[in-house]
């Protein structure tokens, strides 16, 4: 990629940036919308569970494919074509005439979502090439997250109330095309000097094993777990045949030698659990503001406000602190609010009080804002550049994957505990299980953070940088690693 202007960086984090922000406004207005969908769709829970991960599930499986495929045959290009695909199918969505439907056309939306933001991001490391830099322009992607979580719920409330949750899928037709015309005048073309070949294998048994682990947990309260078992087999199955073929291609979809590293295999990890946190987090509150409380879309939205602007405060700071200390503080931080905030849910049924409600939502904000810069981060940071893609790709799909889990597993224990009970009597107690499990993922962040980020884990990811590297390409390592 040719070195650009101050200027022209900065436009082409803004254009990157459309790309995140369409994607993120989708998911976190569909939340808002998710009462209303049960209600014209007849859905159950699990049908609203299948409306948000046939989404993910599909972005996570192809993420990696999307990557090493733009490293191969030019990031823009592939980033074109995702904005199309996805503008296609969040026009096909909001036409859906039942719940199947939907659901199909979610998993084409997905196909092109898969092409954005690891693209956005690979783009984002080769443009952004001074560390410090490269820092704040992903603190500035992560604020994006902030945002969408700020005016998803808000624009998702308006639009449910006003018009009705068909509405929410047009945001994005306008801000797509605006996207992609930009990014044809704009973005320079970009691919890895040497290019990956495709692993079909590997990316089947990626399909298999995302799919049938999720099809396991969705299912498994409504149809038992003599049905599901065969899945869950799958899933087992396709991870052991994952770990031993994939290390005997020499290029392989997922590069296991990536996870050498102690601070990527952190940074994944991480990811996971703080998406998931995410997932069931808005999962839950979604259900409860409007079919317990009884509050409609719009007001329910703003309930949401209080999690969501910390969350695009805090996400510029943690980047800026990325930058000049690293990423352990951020994590710490990180940690310890979603901890904080799931305890109050968990152990004081904070749902019943509006100062509890309050709270855990600003604290479980902060959190997640502090949590996303010092993933993104990690994962490009000591990989080299050739493979930025494949390497950003890995962190994106440890995000979906993490939604994905949460949402499944969240809404798996929320439907085995009510059961045919009235759902508002006992929807604090059904959920409760629910929440120590986003108490459990805020602790595994809090714990990993401080394991992974110290001088062992620098020296992990230097030698695994060094048996990546070539003499002639340099890992990205930042000022903070090395110090």
């Amino acid at each position: 990629m040719p070195e650009l202007s101050p200027r022209r960086r900065l436009l082409v984090l803004l254009i990157c940036c459309m790309s995140l922000l369409i994607v993120s406004l989708d998911n976190t207005a569909l939340n808002v919308a998710l009462p209303s969908m049960q209600r014209d769709l007849h859905a159950t829970t699990s049908g609203l569970q299948w409306t948000i991960d046939a989404y993910t599930l599909v972005l996570a499986s192809l993420l990696m494919l999307a990557g090493s495929t733009a490293d191969r045959i030019g990031r823009k290009r592939v980033f074109m074509a995702g904005l199309v695909v996805f503008t296609a199918g969040s026009a096909l969505c909001s036409v859906a005439p039942n719940l199947e439907l939907l659901i199909v056309f979610r998993m084409v939306q997905a196909v092109g979502g898969s092409m954005l933001n690891p693209v956005a991001m690979s783009i984002i490391t080769n443009t952004f090439t001074d560390a410090r830099e490269r820092a704040r322009a992903i603190g500035v992607w992560g604020a994006v997250v902030g945002i969408s979580m700020a005016a998803g719920p808000l624009v998702g409330g308006l639009l449910v109330q006003s018009v009705s949750w068909r509405s929410i899928f047009w945001v994005n037709l306008p801000v797509g095309l605006a996207a992609l015309l930009l990014t044809l005048r704009f973005v320079p073309e970009s691919r890895a000097p040497k290019a990956r070949r495709p692993d079909p294998v590997g990316q089947v048994l990626v399909i298999a094993l995302f799919g049938s682990l999720t099809y396991a947990i969705i299912e498994a309260p409504e149809s038992g777990a003599g049905p599901v078992a065969p899945f869950a087999v799958i899933a087992v199955a396709a991870l052991l045949a994952l770990l031993w073929y994939e290390p005997r291609r020499d290029e392989p979809l997922i590069d296991l030698r990536f996870f050498r590293s102690a601070p990527f295999s952190g940074a994944t990890v991480i990811a996971i659990s703080a998406f998931a946190a995410l997932g069931g987090f808005l999962f839950l509150s979604t259900l409860y503001l409007q079919n317990v409380r009884g509050l409609d879309a719009l007001h329910a939205g703003l309930w949401m406000l209080p999690m969501a602007l910390p969350t695009f405060l805090c996400a510029p700071l943690s980047g800026r602190l990325v930058g000049s200390r690293g990423p352990r503080l951020p994590l710490l931080v990180a940690g310890t609010a979603m901890t904080a905030s799931g305890v109050l849910f968990a152990a004081f049924e904070a749902e019943t009080s509006d100062i509890t409600l309050l709270l855990g939502y600003v604290l479980f904000g902060i959190g997640f804002g502090f949590v996303n810069a010092p993933i993104t981060n990690t994962a490009v940071s000591g990989m080299p550049r050739t493979q930025a893609g494949v390497a950003a790709a890995v962190a994106s799909t440890s995000r979906q994957l993490g939604q994905t889990l949460g949402v499944a597993v969240v809404g798996a224990v929320l439907a085995s505990g009510i059961g045919s009970s009235p759902y508002r009597q006992v929807f604090v107690s059904a959920a409760r299980p629910g929440w120590w499990i986003l108490t459990a993922c805020g602790l595994a962040v809090l714990i990993l953070g401080f394991l992974t980020s110290g001088h062992w884990a620098r020296r992990t990811a230097e030698r695994t940088a060094e048996s990546l590297s070539s003499p002639e390409v340099r890992p990205l390592m930042q000022p903070a690693e090395r110090s």
